[in-house]
């Protein structure tokens, strides 16, 4: 039994795991202390362990699931065939090349490639890929939604386009704006990249586009003849967006559908990681638990990983001491309870979740306004201990990178990527997809001398790099390795049938929705811009 797996069920003991046997395998829901399988927001996760190695460990808590009840149905086969299999996990593909020369500028992006597998029903991730029109640049984001898809929906929707508004100049606001004002045609702002069967809601669209006009009203009237900047724009864009959708919830609307809408959005939440880039400028603003990690060829052709963002929960030192920081001190021990807000939310920042940014008694009169909670599936819990809000905000971390001839690809992934693979793992997956060649860890000082055994256990870890990609598409690769790959790095068609195979209401148990997006640079782009302006990058 490998050390990993020993963790893993040491901390499901601590934590007080129901395991639940299913032929041939265990299936297990961490419940914290203190807590019920409905209470968290976002439930931790644990992998899928082979019964065969965790002989004799099966515990069931009765007073939370019966083992008889769950798994009634405990002949359950896994039979998907490899095919299946590759059609569900290629159905959300996308894969778009960039041209060199869009008619203005040089684009740095060479092509991008998505993929999603969800794990809720249904799927609660979003992702966006659009070219700013009438300023430069192209944007990519993702977005993990929580309490429902509503809030992850709404924001893929219309953040890029007040970041776009936010970059615009005071000449081009206003020709938007005359048109407006005169029902004349308006240029078009964005050209998105949309997948074949991506989500798209027409009903709130007039809605979305009255609260666009006053926003960039307001940017006329700041008389900023040349635009925000990239990173003013990115962080004025998270906040408004997030205050317009407070807002949303708040109003009266024309009829019960938007109202309805509104309320679902603002009640979910989302997190998003956002980059643009822009020649060789690359800005990422994040809010939330997504990652964007940049992957770097060396001149030796080793790889590294470049992290441009940092998780806002718990486990991030500097993020807690923030949260704890904004309320008194008497609200230190509650404040974040069992890694979660207030004990119900992993992410410290996220758009919507006006349960944890409005007032009690704003709240009650809100939806106590003719709302059918049931309906709209929104789970109005009044947390313990609310009692300085808001706990929460959307202010987004932002980072600035210059993009240099090494930084050979960006991956932008929600959560439920990184719970399952290491930022040096994901980039290593994508490299050797990149290049066709298995790259090799250097046998380290302890693997010199080793036994027969270990030796046998070495030799397989080195073989299952060698297994050539079965995925054209490098978001696809990612997924199947982050599901299916055992400790030896080498995919496990039992583990992975079983995983794909899994009824809707036992996915979540295991994995999050997993949404990724690969952007790969233009090399000799950057570096020709380098030499062009006599720059030299490190």
């Amino acid at each position: 039994m490998s050390s990993t797996v020993l963790c893993r069920i040491l901390h499901c003991v601590k934590n007080e795991v129901v395991c639940l046997r299913g032929q041939h395998r265990l299936y297990s829901m961490c419940l914290g202390p203190n807590s019920s399988s409905s209470s968290s927001v976002k439930r931790k996760r644990t992998k899928l362990l082979s019964s065969s190695s965790l002989t004799g460990l099966s515990w069931t808590n009765n007073s939370v699931f019966s083992m008889q009840n769950i798994f009634r149905h405990s002949s359950l086969q896994f039979q998907l065939a490899p095919v299946e299999i590759n059609r569900i996990l290629r159905a959300n593909e996308q894969s778009v090349k960039i041209p060199e020369f869009d008619g203005k500028n040089l684009n740095p992006v060479l092509k991008f490639e998505s993929n999603q597998l969800p794990a809720n029903s249904p799927n609660e991730d979003r992702r966006s890929a659009a070219t700013c029109l009438q300023t430069k640049g192209m944007m990519f984001g993702v977005f993990d939604g929580h309490a429902g898809y509503a809030c992850a929906q709404a924001v893929s929707e219309r953040l890029f386009y007040y970041i776009a508004v936010a970059l615009m100049s005071q000449k081009n606001l206003e020709e938007i704006e005359f048109a407006m004002e005169h029902m004349k045609p308006v240029l078009p702002i964005l050209q998105w990249y949309k997948p074949i069967n991506d989500y798209i809601y027409r009903k709130p669209a007039s809605l979305y586009l009255d609260h666009l006009r006053v926003f960039w009203q307001e940017l006329i009237d700041h008389d900023n003849a040349e635009g925000m900047s990239t990173g003013d724009s990115l962080a004025y864009a998270f906040k408004r967006l997030d205050s317009d959708i407070s807002l949303e919830a708040q109003v009266p609307l024309d009829s019960d559908i938007m109202r309805n809408m509104a309320i679902q959005v603002a009640f979910a939440g989302s997190t998003a990681c956002v980059t643009h880039v822009d020649n060789i400028d690359l800005h990422v603003a994040n809010s939330g638990d997504c990652r964007a990690i940049l992957g770097v060829q060396e001149e030796d052709g080793s790889w590294s990983s470049l992290p441009l963002t940092h998780d806002h929960n718990a486990l991030n030192p500097s993020e807690l001491a923030r949260v704890r920081s904004e309320h008194p001190k008497s609200e230190e021990n509650t404040v974040v309870t069992g890694d979660r807000l207030l004990g119900l939310l992993m992410p410290l920042r996220a758009f919507g979740d006006v349960c944890f940014k409005w007032s009690k008694e704003l709240q009650q009169s809100i939806l106590e306004n003719g709302f059918d909670l049931e309906t709209l599936d929104i789970y109005h819990y009044a947390p313990p201990n609310y009692l300085t809000p808001p706990y929460l905000n959307v202010d987004p971390e932002l980072t600035y990178h210059k993009l240099r001839p090494q930084d050979k690809f960006l991956i932008l992934a929600t959560d439920g990527l990184w719970d399952m693979l290491s930022n040096d793992e994901a980039v290593r997956l994508v490299a050797e997809h990149l290049t066709g060649i298995h790259l090799e860890e250097p046998v380290a000082a302890s693997e010199r001398q080793v036994k027969l055994g270990q030796m046998h256990s070495l030799l397989l870890k080195r073989r299952a790099r060698a297994v050539p990609s079965r995925d054209p598409n490098v978001a696809t690769h990612l997924i199947r390795h982050s599901i299916g790959t055992n400790e030896y790095g080498e995919i496990e068609q039992v583990q992975l049938a079983a995983m794909m195979s899994l009824p809707e209401d036992l996915t979540r148990m295991y994995r999050d929705d997993i949404t990724v997006t690969v952007v790969y640079f233009n090399s000799d782009l950057i570096k020709a811009h380098y030499k062009e302006n006599n720059l030299r990058f490190l």
